[in-house]
C-alpha cells in the first residue's frame, strides 16, 4: 500500500511539472510525421495481465506492424525526433499515466512485449508477481541495450543473452525490494540520462 501511495504522489507530481514538456513533446511529434502522438503497444503486468501502455511514438505510424516488438540498432523505423526522444528517455514520460491507473509502478520490472513473456521459464515468470516499472535496476543496467543489438542475429542475443540477464536482475529487485531501492533506483535512473 505504502508503494502504491508513493507511485501516486509521484506519477501525480510528475505529470504536473512535466505538462509543459509533454504538450511540446506532443505538437512536435504531430508535425514531425503523421500518425498518433502516443504508441499504446500491448505489454504484460502484474500476475500475466495484459495492457496498453503509454509511450510517445518515436518510430513511423504502424511500425509495430512492420517489424519486430524490440528496436535493434539502426532500426530505419524511428524518426529523427524518435532518436531524441529515446535517448533521453523522454517518450517513456506518458507512462506516469500507466501508473496513476495502477497498471505500472514508478520502479520495477520493465513490462515486455507478450511475444518474448512467452518465453519466460516458470522461475522468470516471478517478475509478474509485481507491477512492472518506468525504470528498474535492470533497465539502468542496459540504458543503452540498442547498440548491443546489432547484427542479423540480433533477436537470438536478447533471448539467450541480454532477457535471462535482465530478468536475473529483476528477480533480485524483488527479493530485496524496499523503499530504499526504488530512490536509489530512481537516482541511478536520472544520473543515467546525463551518461
Amino acid at each position: 500500500m505504502g508503494k502504491r501511495m508513493f507511485d501516486i504522489a509521484g506519477a501525480t507530481l510528475g505529470l504536473v511539472l512535466a505538462g509543459p514538456l509533454l504538450l511540446i513533446l506532443a505538437v512536435a511529434i504531430k508535425i514531425e510525421s503523421r500518425g498518433p502522438v502516443f504508441f499504446r503497444g500491448v505489454r504484460v503486468g502484474l500476475h500475466g495481465h495484459r495492457f496498453r501502455i503509454f509511450k510517445f511514438r518515436s518510430m513511423v505510424a504502424d511500425a509495430e506492424q512492420s517489424g519486430p516488438g524490440i528496436t535493434a540498432a539502426g532500426d530505419s523505423r524511428v524518426t529523427r525526433l524518435g532518436r531524441l526522444l529515446r535517448r533521453f528517455k523522454l517518450d517513456e514520460l506518458p507512462q506516469l499515466l500507466n501508473v496513476l491507473k495502477g497498471e505500472m509502478s514508478l520502479v520495477g520490472p520493465r513490462p515486455e512485449d507478450p511475444r518474448y513473456v512467452a518465453h519466460y521459464t516458470a522461475e522468470q515468470r516471478r517478475v509478474l508477481s509485481v507491477r512492472p516499472g518506468i525504470t528498474g535496476a535492470a533497465s539502468v543496467r542496459y540504458r543503452h541495450e540498442e547498440v548491443l543489438l546489432r547484427g542479423t542475429d540480433w533477436e537470438t542475443v536478447y533471448l539467450t543473452v541480454i532477457m535471462p540477464d535482465k530478468l536475473k536482475i529483476d528477480l533480485a529487485y524483488i527479493e530485496h525490494w524496499s523503499f530504499g531501492s526504488d530512490l536509489k533506483v530512481l537516482a541511478q535512473t536520472g544520473a543515467a540520462l546525463y551518461r
